[in-house]
């Protein structure tokens, strides 16, 4: 960040009590913290957590994970409920976070859930943010995902979790 986001004034390096160097303006004299989007994706299971869902939208052929932006004021878990209410048409019956990331070509950090979807029923997915929606099993799930993609390294860590927390069980 190399300028003031109210104001326009390049901004300097000055120290906060307490906590080291941080971009301040000397116009404004406030410090201005890094600005990003934040966004969530999710690995939405079917109800008996055999299968995952992937999408593909906006004529991409590539396989994804359900994702969207988090509205102002929205809780990161609403963002969750929302999108797949928006998107596959389904109600979450369970949510837990699976991990984070920062997306530097869309500046946004993107938060992954897991979620679990009340049915395998795809007849409610929204026909104008997707394209295609199909279940796949974990077996298959990093075959036909996006290679080299956010949302298969947001499955290769839950799968490693899930793997490492079914080997001690």
């Amino acid at each position: 960040m190399n300028y003031c986001s109210e104001c326009g004034t390049k901004l300097v390096m000055k120290e906060k009590e307490h906590e080291g160097a941080h971009s301040y303006c000397m116009h404004c004299q406030a410090y201005r913290f890094p600005v990003f989007y934040t966004a969530v994706s999710m690995i939405v299971r079917n109800p008996d957590h055999t299968k995952i869902l992937l999408i593909q939208q906006y004529g991409s052929p590539h396989n994804i994970l359900v994702a969207g932006y988090v509205d102002k004021k929205e809780q990161l878990e609403e963002a969750v409920i929302r999108e797949v209410k928006e998107e596959i048409g389904l109600s979450v019956t369970e949510l837990s976070y699976n991990k984070s990331e920062y997306f530097p070509k869309a500046n946004t950090l993107i938060c992954n859930f897991i979620c679990t979807a009340e049915s395998e029923d795809l007849r409610g997915v929204s026909d104008w943010e997707v394209d295609k929606a199909q279940w796949f099993s974990e077996e298959e799930i990093l075959r036909v995902v996006k290679p080299n993609s956010l949302a298969k390294r947001f499955l290769e860590a839950y799968l490693h979790t899930k793997k490492n927390t079914d080997s001690v069980s």
